[in-house]
C-alpha cells in the first residue's frame, strides 16, 4: 500500500487509496482541517513519518528581522511568520512494544477519506508488525466549525489474529523539529525553530495542558486535552507533563477482534494581552464544553453546520467528475478558512501550511471573498471586519508615506507591512481598492446596512482619501496614478496601471455614494462636500491607457511599446520566471505574470465594450505566463465571456488540478486558497456568466461541450437562489427567502420561491482562438 497515491474522482470526497512517502507533505495539505481559528495539517495520527508537521492558530506568529543590504526610510523593520504551535494531533501506538510505523512491518491496507458533506477526515489502516502481530487502526478527525476552540479525534485499534498488548500515547508537543526551509523560493516560509517558551504545564487523570509564550512577538498560547476511553477491563491510564510535552498513556491487552477506543478532545486559545491564568482558564472551559458535548454531539453539530452551508453553496457539474470533485473540494477549504476566523485574516494558504509565512494578501478580497459573499456571507463580513480593525495601522502607514487616508499592507498577519521588497509590496496600492471592492460587493449582495455604517463607511472613505492624495491631475486634466504596481508583478512602478486606475475609480465613486446614503457617518468621519466633489472629479477624469495603433488597452502607460519577452528562447523548466531571471529584465519586457488587465475586464467589465474585451483578451493571452495561481480563473472568465468556451474549460481544468495535481509543485507548503476559490469563479462568473456590478445580479450562461449541466446555489440578500444551466436553457429558482430581481442576458426578471423561470441561452460567436506563450498553454480538459 506504499506507492503513488490514488485520488479517484468522486463527487463528495477526496479518497487516498495508497500512501506515497515522498509525497506526504502534499497529501498533508490536501487533508488539512480548519475552522478559521485552528488549522491541523493532515499528518498521520502517529506523527511519523511526516512531510511537514503543522498546527496553526490564526494570527499567532513570531517576529523576525528583515535584513536589508541598504536601509532606507519607510522600509518595514520586522517580518512575521506563522509558527507551528502545540501539536495536539499525536496519538502514538505501540503493539507488543513495537511502534506502529508504516515504514516498518507490512502495511496491508491504507485509506484516508476527506468527506466534504460531514467535514470529517477518516483513516483506516491494517498493519502487521515486524514480529507478525496484526492490528487494524481506524481514526476520525474533526476541527469543529461550531465550537471554535475545539478539535477532536476518535482513534480505535483492533487486534486481528492473535492477542496483543497495545499502548496509546496521546500527546501535546510543542517546539516540534521541522524540516529545513529558507530556500530561494519566495513562496516558502522562513524557517523558525524553538520559538515557544514554556510558561506552565500540568497533567492529571486523563487530561493535560501546556501554556507557552513566543520570544519576540510576546503572544501567549494554551493547549489542553482530555479523553474518553472504551476498552477491556485491563485498561490502565497514566498522565505526565513537562515544559514541551504532555502525555496521557493508555495500556490494554486486546484479544483477537477486541478494540480499544480513545476519544481525544483538544482545545486551543491565544492572546497578546490576556494573562497566563486567563488563557489556562479559557482552554479549560472550552475543554469542559467539548467533553460535555461528546464525540457524537460534536459530529452532529459539525454536520448540521455543513448541511446548512451546502444548502446555499453547492455547485453541481454534470459531465466532468474531476471538476465536480474539485469545486466541492475548493468550496470546502474556502469555507473552512473563514468559518470561525472572527476578527482574523484569511491567509493565502488559509491554515493548511506555512507558505508565504502565513501572510494575508489581496488574494483574500479579490478571489476568496466573492465566493464567501455568495455562499457564507457571515465569514466574508468577519474577514472585512479584520481589515477594519487594522485601519489605524494603515492610516499610520499612509502618513509615513506622505499620503492621506489608509495604505493597507501588501502582506501581513497583524496589520503591519511585512514585505521587504517595496516595488512589489508598498507600490501595490491597488490592495486598498480591492478591499473597498469587497466591501461594496458584500453590502450590495447582502443588503447589510448596519455593516456599511459600522465597518464599510470608514474603509471606503479612508481608501478614497488615499487615491485622492496618491493621484494628481495632469496638464490635460486627466487624473493620473503614477509609480504603482498592479496585479502583474512582472511590471513594477508603472504609470497608470489600468487595473489600479479602474479599481480606484470604482472606490472613489462607491465612497461618494456611501457618503450620500449615510450623512451622519460621513459627518463623524469629517467628510466634506468639497472632498466628495474632488472624488467625483478624479473618478471622471481617470486615465485609462489605450494603444490606438494596436487597438487594445495598455496594461499601463507605455507597456505595449516595451520589447516582447523572448518566449521562443525560454525553456519550459525556466518557469516560473522569477526563479530564473532578474526582475530588472522582467520589468522592461512585455511579459505578464498573472492576469492584470484581464482581471480588470472581469471586475470592472462595464468599462469595456465587447469588442474591446475580445481584442484585449487575445493580445494579453499571448503574453501571460501564469507564474501565479491567481491568473487561471480570471483568464477562464474572460475566455468564456469572449466565446472561447473550450479555452475557458482548459483554464477551469487547470484551476481544478492546481492543488489536487500539485501543478505548481509547492502544495506541500499549503493549499492555494485563491485558486481553490477560482474553480468556483471559473464555473459561476465564468460559465454561468454571473456579474454583480451595475446594481443588479446578472447572468449570461453558456456551457462548453463536455459539461452537460451546471447547477449553482448562491445567497443573495438573504434568499437562496438555484441556477440550473443546460446547453440550451437556464432555470432560475428561489429556494428560500424573498423574490429576487435579476438579469438574464440583460433582460430583467423577478424570481420568486414558487415561480421558477425557464429561459433560453444565447450563443456568442467567437473570433480566432487566442494563443499562449510557448509551452504555456493551459491544461487541456478531458
Amino acid at each position: 500500500m506504499i506507492g503513488r497515491p490514488g485520488y479517484p474522482a468522486e463527487p463528495w470526497c477526496l479518497r487516498e487509496t495508497s500512501l506515497d512517502l515522498d509525497g506526504l507533505a502534499h497529501s498533508e495539505s490536501l487533508f488539512a482541517l480548519s475552522n478559521g481559528h485552528i488549522g491541523w495539517r493532515g499528518n498521520l495520527d502517529e506523527g511519523e513519518p511526516h512531510g511537514l508537521p503543522g498546527t496553526y492558530l490564526n494570527g499567532f506568529f513570531e517576529e523576525r528581522p528583515l535584513p536589508y543590504a541598504e536601509v532606507a526610510f519607510g522600509y518595514p523593520e520586522a517580518g512575521q511568520t506563522v509558527i507551528n504551535v502545540t501539536n495536539g494531533k499525536l496519538i502514538r501506538l505501540l503493539v507488543n512494544d513495537e511502534p506502529f510505523d508504516i515504514r516498518y512491518g507490512r502495511l496491508l491496507e491504507h485509506e484516508r477519506v476527506l468527506d466534504f458533506r460531514t467535514g470529517l477526515l477518516h483513516r483506516e489502516a491494517s498493519w502487521v508488525s515486524p514480529s507478525g502481530q496484526g492490528v487494524r487502526v481506524r481514526s476520525t478527525r474533526l476541527v469543529s466549525l461550531v465550537q471554535r476552540s475545539v478539535a477532536a479525534i476518535c482513534y480505535e485499534v483492533e487486534a486481528l489474529d492473535t492477542a496483543a498488548r497495545v499502548v496509546l500515547q496521546s500527546e501535546l508537543v510543542a517546539n516540534e523539529p521541522l524540516p529545513p526551509g529558507g530556500g530561494r523560493d519566495p513562496r516558502e516560509a522562513a524557517a523558525l525553530q524553538t520559538t515557544l517558551h514554556s510558561e506552565q504545564h500540568r497533567s492529571e487523570a486523563g487530561s493535560a495542558s501546556l501554556v507557552h509564550r513566543t520570544s519576540v512577538s510576546n503572544l501567549q498560547l494554551g493547549a489542553a486535552m482530555d479523553h474518553q476511553i472504551e476498552g477491556p477491563p485491563s485498561v490502565q491510564i497514566s498522565s505526565e507533563s513537562a515544559e514541551d510535552l504532555a502525555r496521557v498513556t493508555v495500556t490494554a491487552k486486546l484479544e483477537p477482534a477486541q478494540r480499544l477506543r480513545l476519544i481525544k478532545f483538544v482545545t486551543y486559545g491565544w492572546s497578546a494581552i490576556r494573562s497566563q491564568s486567563a488563557i489556562a482558564d479559557q482552554i479549560a472551559a472550552a475543554l469542559t464544553a467539548a467533553v460535555q458535548t461528546g464525540w457524537d454531539g460534536l459530529v452532529a453539530e459539525h454536520r448540521a453546520y455543513l448541511d446548512d452551508f451546502w444548502g446555499g453553496a453547492d455547485v453541481e457539474v454534470e459531465g466532468d467528475l474531476r471538476v465536480q470533485q474539485a469545486v466541492r473540494f475548493g468550496l470546502f477549504h474556502v469555507m473552512q478558512a473563514g468559518a470561525r476566523a472572527q476578527g482574523r485574516a484569511i491567509a493565502a494558504k488559509g491554515l493548511t501550511g506555512p507558505g508565504y509565512d502565513g501572510h494575508a494578501f489581496w488574494d483574500t478580497e479579490t478571489f476568496v471573498l466573492p465566493v464567501l459573499t455568495y455562499t457564507a456571507p457571515r465569514a466574508a463580513a468577519d474577514a472585512l471586519r479584520w481589515r477594519h480593525s487594522i485601519l489605524p495601522q494603515a492610516q499610520i502607514r499612509a502618513k509615513q508615506l506622505g499620503l492621506a487616508g489608509a495604505v493597507f499592507p501588501w502582506r501581513t498577519i497583524d496589520g503591519r507591512e511585512c514585505s521587504g521588497y517595496w516595488p512589489a509590496g508598498t507600490a501595490a496600492f491597488h490592495v486598498a481598492a480591492d478591499i473597498a471592492d469587497a466591501v461594496v460587493r458584500y453590502v450590495h449582495i447582502t443588503g447589510d446596512e448596519d455593516f456599511e455604517r459600522d465597518v464599510g463607511m470608514e474603509i471606503l472613505v479612508q481608501t478614497a482619501r488615499l487615491w485622492a492624495s496618491l493621484g494628481h491631475f495632469d496638464a490635460r486634466g486627466g487624473f493620473r496614478i503614477d509609480g504603482v504596481t498592479g496585479p502583474d508583478e512582472y511590471s513594477a512602478i508603472a504609470d497608470n496601471n489600468i487595473y489600479t486606475n479602474l479599481m480606484a475609480q470604482h472606490n472613489l465613486v462607491s465612497a461618494a455614494k456611501a457618503v450620500q446614503r449615510n450623512p451622519d457617518c460621513a459627518q463623524e468621519l469629517n467628510v466634506t462636500a468639497l472632498e466628495v466633489n474632488a472624488w467625483h472629479k478624479a473618478a471622471k477624469a481617470m486615465i485609462l491607457p489605450y494603444d490606438h495603433e494596436l487597438e487594445v488597452h495598455s496594461q499601463s502607460e507605455g507597456f505595449t511599446r516595451h520589447e516582447v519577452w523572448d518566449f521562443d528562447s525560454t525553456s519550459s523548466d525556466q518557469y516560473p520566471l522569477l526563479l530564473h531571471f532578474h526582475y530588472f529584465d522582467l520589468y522592461r519586457k512585455q511579459v505578464v505574470k498573472q492576469a492584470d488587465l484581464v482581471l480588470a475586464m472581469h471586475l470592472r467589465g462595464e468599462s469595456f465594450s465587447s469588442a474591446e474585451k475580445a481584442r484585449n483578451f487575445a493580445y494579453y493571452e499571448a503574453l501571460t505566463v501564469r507564474d501565479s495561481s491567481l491568473s487561471v480563473c480570471a483568464q477562464a472568465v474572460l475566455a468564456a465571456e469572449t466565446g472561447h468556451l473550450d479555452l475557458a474549460y482548459d483554464y477551469l481544468t487547470e484551476a481544478a488540478m492546481m492543488d489536487l495535481g500539485d501543478l505548481a509543485r509547492n502544495t506541500r507548503n499549503g493549499l492555494h486558497l485563491a485558486s481553490l476559490a477560482g474553480v468556483w469563479t471559473a464555473l459561476v462568473p465564468g460559465f454561468a456568466g454571473m456579474r454583480d456590478h451595475g446594481g443588479t445580479v446578472a447572468f449570461t450562461p453558456r456551457l462548453p461541450t463536455g459539461i452537460t449541466r451546471l447547477t449553482a446555489k448562491v445567497c443573495i440578500r438573504g434568499s437562496r437562489l438555484k441556477v440550473e444551466i443546460a446547453p440550451t436553457a437556464t432555470t432560475y429558482r428561489v429556494l428560500e427567502g424573498q423574490p429576487l430581481e435579476l438579469l438574464h442576458y440583460g433582460q430583467p426578471m423577478t424570481v420568486a420561491i414558487d415561480s421558477p423561470i425557464f429561459l433560453p441561452n444565447h450563443e456568442r460567436p467567437a473570433g480566432p482562438a487566442p494563443t499562449q506563450p510557448k509551452s504555456r498553454a493551459p491544461m487541456p480538459h478531458p
